[in-house]
């Protein structure tokens, strides 16, 4: 597994993350072990959660039932922000808000600090310059190891960036976004300011929800139990006619070269200069192994510059 820098901080992850809002809702305890087992013995170390996952908490408490010994040898990162209430009185990014969730999140993960604590989403009631405080009082006090930011246009990040330098604190190391290879409307202005501004890359939705594995085809049955098969949500998201052109035609590419959609769907984020670590879901430790090796194919200048032209349309 390759280890690479989360952005320029000295923050070390796997070049394969693990995605873990899967884990207190379609897994239990037993299938989330079994799951978090086979990512650390594949060498993955980067395991990303966040407080309302897992219908609000139940990600990270099975990740506190099952890490154990584990803890100092991985990646923990959470977020805050999302509601974690019906009422929608415990969310946002304010000092009161932030102090309280990092507690919550800890006893739940039994652990005593986050390596990565990430704002999961603008709060558009909260200065920024508040939430960069409190994050940066939770660095001091050893809570949490660094911050970054979710969902953020470009630039709200940048306003991030300047006010933590203007106040003389730490700001963002990294940004989690959906980037996929049906999804780059964030290259033109989200990824040239990571790249101005050192920040890492965590892509979510690598697969764009199974769409770019390959097993989709147009015009042809829908594999049964597969999630654009069985969630019209996504299904309505993912099945345009632009992205079935897309995938197919890369499905061939990558066939053409002797390697899968999967492993070209992995490979090519991998080869973007702001990405530090690809996060992927997995229900099931086999699928842990084949995202695993999906990054190791080593794309040419070439091969990059086909894609950007099939990816165009």
């Amino acid at each position: 597994m390759e280890i690479r820098n989360l952005g320029r901080s000295g923050l070390r992850v796997s070049a394969v993350g693990l995605g873990c809002n899967n884990f207190g809702g379609r897994l239990d305890l037993e299938a989330t072990r079994s799951v978090i087992h086979a990512a650390f013995d594949a060498g993955i170390t980067l395991f990303d959660t966040a407080d309302v996952y897992g219908d609000k908490g139940g990600s990270e408490t099975l990740m506190g039932d099952v890490i154990g010994a584990m803890r100092h040898e991985i990646v923990i990162a959470s977020k805050f922000c999302m509601p974690m209430d019906d009422s929608e009185t415990l969310k946002g990014g304010s000092r009161r808000y932030i102090m309280t969730a990092v507690e919550a999140s800890l006893k739940r993960l039994q652990t005593d600090y986050l390596d990565l604590y990430q704002m999961h989403r603008m709060d558009p009631l909260t200065p920024i310059e508040e939430s960069l405080r409190a994050l940066s009082d939770l660095v001091t006090q050893g809570k949490i190891r660094y911050f970054g930011c979710s969902n953020f246009t470009g630039w709200r990040m940048v306003e991030a960036q300047w006010t933590a330098k203007a106040l003389g604190i730490q700001g963002f190391v990294s940004a989690q976004d959906e980037y996929s290879l049906v999804k780059r409307e964030h290259e033109a202005d989200l990824i040239p300011a990571l790249r101005e501004y050192g920040l890492g890359l965590l892509p979510y939705f690598p697969l764009a929800s199974g769409l770019l594995t390959g097993k989709y085809r147009r015009n042809a049955p829908m594999p049964e139990g597969a999630r654009l098969t069985n969630t019209q949500r996504l299904a309505d998201r993912y099945l345009s006619d632009r992205n079935w052109v897309i995938s197919e035609k890369l499905a061939d590419f990558a066939e053409a070269r002797g390697h899968t959609a999967l492993e070209l769907a992995f490979s090519w984020l991998l080869a973007q200069a702001p990405v530090s670590s690809v996060i992927a879901g997995a229900t099931k430790p086999a699928q842990i192994a084949q995202n695993v090796a999906a990054g190791s194919w080593k794309l040419t200048a070439d091969d990059l510059a086909e894609i950007d032209t099939i990816t165009a349309a």
